[in-house]
């Protein structure tokens, strides 16, 4: 039934949220109160120069602003995410997947697997990114990622880059600047990472894209049953009436779920108005309530 999905996509999508929101609380707080770490430079209030930082912030602020919308998914049977914020969790998705990928790539072959993926890395480098990754492409799935979209998301990762080269690169450690903390300009020529950077980072746009819209037309394909429209229609807001009676509570208000109503009727072929299938639900509903 296609209210049990989206519900059980409330579930899961809150449940991601609260861990990425934690994961980033944890980590930046345990970089705060490290003062000193010999195999890392930026601990302290330093710790915001460093991408993995700044990128695990953006994806949770996306993430803390899911909570509300999931919770009132979960009380009125719909869950359903403004375009905007769902545009906003992907640039924080691609953001952090891009400080994984970084992060198992090109600083643990040199400062080692254990060392990049333990401590406070371990929420910032690994859980957080993971799973935001994996609750965006499979559990935030009722808008449609243009491809637009996918070039938008870059801009986080092309603001944090220009300020590392001109502080890291341009200016310098010995002149007030950054040191090279990612060797970008270290180990190889600057220019190469610059080059890598951006198709790396679409790349990456690209594949969330491509798992998050086909999480998008399964939904649709359940949603939309063409000739059958009218039936399944009927069916799902039965099924939905009876499964509310049966934990409806004495002297409690009984709750049309409208909106998720409206988003029935807007994507199945069938003549019926809101009005017409709120009172079928609240017919069937009274029908099969025990009080």
């Amino acid at each position: 039934m296609l209210e049990k999905r989206n519900r059980r996509e409330a579930v899961f999508a809150l449940v991601s949220a609260i861990i990425v929101v934690l994961c980033a609380v944890i980590g930046i707080v345990m970089n705060l109160t490290t003062v000193e770490d010999q195999n890392f430079d930026h601990m302290g209030i330093q710790t915001f120069c460093m991408f993995t930082v700044n990128s695990n912030i953006l994806v949770a602020l996306g993430m803390g602003l899911i909570i509300p919308y999931a919770i009132d998914g979960l009380k009125k049977s719909y869950f359903h995410l403004p375009n905007w914020l769902v545009s906003f969790l992907l640039a924080g998705t691609v953001a952090v997947t891009l400080t994984f990928l970084v992060s198992l790539f090109v600083l643990s072959p040199f400062k080692g697997f254990r060392l990049i993926f333990t401590g406070s890395r371990f929420f910032l480098h690994g859980v957080g990114p993971i799973l935001s990754f994996i609750a965006f492409s499979f559990f935030i799935s009722d808008h449609y990622i243009s491809f637009i979209e996918c070039f938008q998301s870059l801009v986080p990762v092309l603001i944090y880059a220009g300020i590392y080269f001109i502080l890291a690169v341009l200016i310098g450690e010995e002149r007030g600047g950054w040191n090279d903390f990612y060797g970008f300009n270290t180990y190889v020529p600057f220019w190469i990472p610059l080059m890598l950077l951006c198709p790396i980072t679409f790349g990456i746009a690209s594949i969330l894209r491509f798992f998050h819209n086909r999480s998008f037309r399964r939904l649709r394909e359940v949603t939309v049953i063409g000739e059958y429209s009218e039936s399944y229609l009927r069916r799902e807001i039965a099924d939905l009436a009876k499964e509310k009676a049966q934990e409806d509570q004495p002297h409690s208000d009984i709750v049309v779920p409208r909106r998720f109503i409206k988003f029935l009727i807007e994507n199945t072929d069938t003549d019926k108005t809101v009005r017409d299938v709120c009172i079928l639900y609240l017919n069937t509903f009274l029908e099969n309530t025990r009080y």
